[in-house]
């Protein structure tokens, strides 16, 4: 008999994320208690013992339940400033290795798109996944014409499971957002790109429009749709080569090739907010597939935000340091940040912040690379958002603008790059691209 996946209902979801909460506390408050009778090298052994055994208990559970609480355990593992080294890697594991959906029940889900079963639409088609994550899971395919595919299939019932998820942490966070420490309208944009993720006919857009938009950078490559072999929950690509970023980190790439990866990643960040006015908002390792001769291929356009703001001037004020020149232009400064509706005596606050994050990546003086081995610019940025939300200053345009800034620089620390931010910026904002 086979196993089909079955994604659990709202009632049930809240109960296993309870459970494991609750277990969780269970075994903290016991390893604590043995604590009193270890000596202190068995402490530290027994310490790593339980973080190892807790981030693999809630990693198994993210991974079961998918969706939602598995795109928050993504975002999590780019936390690389804030939680232990057992978490980190446990948490990675969810970018690509979610448990993938039996064969039968993936070609029945191909079915329900399309009437028919993947091997009456393509010449081949692997019935084995080659990755699976929140969303969906993708395999390996060869059209009639004879050409290589990635066909994504989306789990079933996972945009009825995120709208659950929300339900349930809206109930939990009920008392932060009545003091208005995470409004409303964040929540409301963040589950607003969860739903807008599995959408592929959407995602197949974002694919068009950033494929022609980026045409013109020739380490990079997007995939291209195939648009008779896509709907709204199976999303056909032609398939790109290269490797994870864990697998190309083994092949000791040198300081040349690391160095100029991450300058191109900083140049692509800059060039879809100075001239797209819209960013690729997912930049975990799993979206990124790199080559030996620094050629990067880039996979997953589900996750696009749309940028209603000025990321130009505001990119500008921080190069500059404007708000040091008057208190209108710090108004100016933080209104773009916060939005002008923030009063500026809680706003100015933070620009001590802002100081230290222009700091880190665009340095005053002779020196303007950065080294993004050093973990302090994480540390910083884990710290700001802190200070955002404890003030009140969240802005729900930045939730995945944050999302993005956070991922970039985890994929640039994870390289150890070397990068001048303030001359790529020079460039892109100074140079029109035909």
């Amino acid at each position: 008999m086979v196993k089909k996946i079955v994604q659990p209902g709202a009632l049930a979801r809240g109960f296993r994320l309870g459970k494991l909460g609750l277990t969780l506390s269970g075994s903290y408050l016991g390893y604590q208690a043995q604590n009193l009778w270890l000596g202190e090298e068995q402490r530290a052994e027994r310490q790593q013992r339980f973080q190892q055994k807790a981030s693999r208990r809630v990693r198994q559970e993210l991974q079961s339940l998918k969706g939602a609480a598995m795109k928050l355990g993504q975002i999590f593992s780019l936390q690389t400033h804030a939680l232990s080294e057992d978490a980190i890697k446990e948490l990675a594991t969810l970018q690509m290795h979610a448990p993938a959906m039996h064969a039968s029940l993936a070609r029945a889900q191909f079915k329900s798109s399309f009437g028919k079963y993947p091997e009456e639409k393509f010449r081949e088609f692997d019935s084995e996944p080659f990755a699976a994550a929140s969303l969906g899971q993708v395999h390996r395919a060869i059209t009639k014409s004879g050409e290589k595919v990635a066909v994504k299939i989306q789990y079933p019932a996972i945009r009825a499971s995120i709208e659950s998820d929300f339900k349930l942490l809206r109930s939990a966070t009920f008392p932060s957002r009545l003091t208005g420490h995470t409004p409303t309208a964040l929540f409301d944009e963040i589950e607003r790109g969860f739903l807008e993720e599995t959408d592929y006919l959407h995602e197949g857009k974002n694919l068009d429009f950033f494929g022609a938009g980026l045409s013109s950078f020739h380490y990079l490559t997007i995939p291209r749709v195939h648009w008779d072999l896509t709907t709204d929950r199976v999303l056909t690509m032609s398939f790109v080569e290269g490797l994870t970023m864990s697998a190309f980190l083994k092949t000791k790439p040198s300081q040349a090739i690391r160095d100029s990866i991450g300058s191109h990643l900083v140049e692509l960040y800059y060039f879809q907010l100075h001239k797209l006015k819209t960013v690729h908002a997912d930049h975990h390792p799993g979206n990124y597939l790199f080559q030996e001769d620094g050629r990067i291929g880039l996979v997953d356009f589900g996750c696009v935000k749309r940028i209603a703001f000025d990321a130009t001037d505001l990119i500008n004020c921080v190069v500059a340091r404007t708000w040091r020149d008057s208190e209108n232009a710090a108004r100016h400064a933080l209104g773009l940040v916060f939005g002008h509706d923030i009063p500026y005596r809680r706003a100015r606050k933070t620009l001590p912040m802002l100081e230290e994050m222009a700091e880190i990546l665009h340095p005053e003086g002779v020196q303007s690379t950065v080294n993004f081995g050093n973990a302090k610019m994480l540390h910083t940025l884990g710290g700001a958002m802190g200070v955002i939300l404890r003030d009140k200053l969240a802005n729900p345009e930045f939730a995945f603008i944050s999302r993005a800034d956070l991922g970039l620089y985890s994929l640039l620390h994870q390289l150890r790059a070397h990068v001048n931010c303030k001359e790529i910026w020079r460039r892109v904002s100074d140079f029109e691209r035909g």
